[in-house]
């Protein structure tokens, strides 16, 4: 099976500016960048490859806010973003989000994807680094709801919501309620202020796995019995 991941991060009605938006970025960039070496160079997209080479962005707030002002980037009260980073046109991985909206019908979010077969989506694809990656997210952004996963996986499990879906790394805001105990070899860490990471395996993570799908039907339906796997709910209510 042809396996790709992805990871991300959503929250719901957290009005922001565009300053507060571009402070969250500028930390997510800032704890991505240790765990990639392609991560240090962030990219806006262009029509081709050797164009989107030249439009890099500095990854300090004061830039980010510009780039995230621009009238392109507003819809709204919400400030979007699209990079990307790679060394070649076979190498490149993204990220995609918004901030700072106060609608209660489409969630606030943050997307790292394009993660395949490439040299990069083998470096990355692991535990610790993705762990680690979703670990960057619940800090930067402070979410309600993480994760890392396989989309196949995903497809395979047809949950409705995406927050009602357990993935290889799942993070859930304290405000959800405290985390039962899990079977081993799941690994939980409590990150202060914010959430409880929820890493099913230091295993490669695979829908084609027996035991994989196994376990997180397991964890899945401990944290459903908890009352954890709700819908996303307005900031601060």
């Amino acid at each position: 099976m042809l396996e790709t991941h992805f990871a991300g991060c959503y929250w719901l009605a957290r009005p922001e500016s565009v300053e507060a938006c571009a402070r969250r970025l500028e930390s997510f960039l800032g704890m991505m960048a240790p765990l990639e070496p392609t991560w240090n160079r962030w990219h806006q997209s262009a029509a081709t490859f050797e164009k989107a080479r030249k439009r890099q962005v500095q990854p300090d707030a004061a830039t980010l806010s510009k780039l995230l002002g621009q009238k392109s980037n507003r819809f709204g009260d919400d400030s979007s973003f699209w990079l990307w980073a790679g060394e070649s046109p076979d190498e490149t991985s993204g990220i995609n989000g918004s901030c700072g909206s106060a609608t209660t019908h489409v969630s606030s979010l943050c997307i790292l994807h394009s993660l395949g077969q490439s040299e990069v989506a083998k470096r990355v694809v692991t535990a610790p680094v993705m762990t680690s990656v979703v670990r960057a997210m619940a800090l930067a952004w402070e979410p309600e709801f993480a994760l890392a996963a396989s989309n196949q996986h995903r497809e395979l499990v047809a949950v409705p919501m995406i927050e009602n879906y357990i993935g290889w790394v799942t993070y859930l805001a304290d405000f959800r309620g405290p985390v039962p105990p899990l079977p081993s070899p799941v690994q939980v860490e409590h990150i202060p202020d914010r959430g409880t990471l929820i890493t099913l395996t230091q295993e490669k993570f695979s829908a084609s796995t027996p035991a994989h799908v196994a376990l997180a039907a397991d964890v899945q339906a401990r944290l459903q019995s908890a009352g954890l796997l709700t819908p996303l709910r307005p900031w601060g209510t």
